[in-house]
């Protein structure tokens, strides 16, 4: 009898420890609400706090109601309300394209540059600045934007050279390769222009400084598309964490699953990357520390992830804004310092959670 008991508990355990932390039938919607409520919270933080601290009621009163010629009212409306936004719709994208890239890939290092995109987007800016002498965002936002998509396509196209199409593993070696020659073109133009070094070095670093409210509507429809995208191809990624044998026998076409992910990823990262530059970390770590509490089901995962990921770069930009007083850190250095000892002491906590 107590043979039998204690063998069905580890069985019993087992099911429940997939689903994460937020369990039950109630504790996954309330806890996206809850992260909604939290992206609301940093998105008045971010637009109170700053070189100059601006308190809630007058952020309030300068939002609905403004003052003519206050100055409190052309901070928040005029300089810090666009970069908001913008670090909103940033952080989301980037944070659901790190899911599905590392769904997709099936690989838990897996971020959206895996596929092309990033070093697409950065030759694109090169270009625009070398051969047009484009030197402001909202000028090499379409360049950048172009770039992506040529270099997701091709990554695409060589990823489905061969029998077995476009799987996760031909799709990752070609991202590399690809990204590898398209940063070595890259080298090769700045190297040999020192004025299109100079212009693209404060497009790479990462950041929402210097970016108005016309780069904001420029990228946001190609994320909000993606973002529709990505929630749609979700329960297709569960499919696919089964097997492509499992899902084809279960009525899922690999091939259009496939494409609709890339078509996502392209999007929301393309979009991204050509509004703020290459940010790194969003897309790598956000999806880990989602999955430890939502379990791997991508219903869930993605969605969470993008709310997670706007949190998590409205912050570092907060943070940035603050430690250097008066002065300001790019949010992309800070990701950097901050993401890069995050990811290490999530790795040594726990193993990571595979896709």
């Amino acid at each position: 009898m107590s043979t039998t008991t204690g063998a069905a508990r580890p069985a019993e355990a087992a099911p429940r420890s997939r689903h994460g932390l937020l369990r039950g039938p109630g504790s996954r919607p309330g806890g996206l609400l809850a992260l909604a409520v939290l992206v609301v919270a940093v998105c008045a933080l971010s637009i109170a706090v700053g070189t100059r601290t601006i308190g809630l009621g007058t952020v309030w009163q300068s939002l609905v109601d403004p003052v003519a010629g206050s100055e409190e009212a052309v901070i928040v409306r005029e300089l810090r309300l666009p970069r908001t936004v913008l670090g909103l719709l940033v952080g989301t994208a980037l944070g659901a394209a790190g899911a599905l890239t590392q769904g997709h890939t099936r690989n838990p290092l897996g971020d959206p540059g895996l596929l092309g995109v990033t070093a697409g987007a950065s030759l694109g800016v090169v270009l625009a600045i070398w051969l047009f002498g484009i030197a402001s965002p909202s000028g090499y936002v379409w360049f950048a934007f172009a770039g992506a998509l040529a270099g997701t396509v091709l990554v695409f196209l060589l990823g489905s050279v061969g029998r077995g199409g476009a799987g996760p593993v031909t799709l990752a070696l070609a991202g590399a390769a690809l990204s590898a020659l398209l940063f070595a073109l890259v080298r090769a133009i700045l190297i040999s222009d020192s004025q299109s070094l100079d212009s693209f070095r404060f497009w790479v670093v990462g950041s929402l400084a210097g970016r108005g409210a016309d780069v904001a509507w420029q990228v946001a429809p190609f994320i909000v598309l993606g973002l529709v995208l990505a929630l749609a191809n979700a329960p297709a990624l569960d499919l696919l964490g089964l097997g492509e044998d499992v899902a084809r026998g279960l009525g899922q076409r690999v091939w259009l699953a496939r494409t609709v992910g890339l078509v996502a990823v392209t999007l929301l990262c393309g979009a991204a990357t050509a509004a703020c530059g290459p940010i790194a970390f969003v897309g790598l770590v956000v999806p880990h520390v989602v999955r430890a509490f939502t379990g791997p089901s991508h219903r869930w995962l993605v969605p969470c992830s993008a709310l997670t990921g706007a949190v998590f770069l409205l912050l570092a930009d907060v943070l940035g804004r603050v430690v250097v007083r008066p002065g300001e850190l790019q949010v992309g250095i800070v990701l950097a310092l901050v993401g890069a000892p995050f990811f290490i002491a999530l790795i040594r906590r726990r193993r990571l959670v595979g896709p």
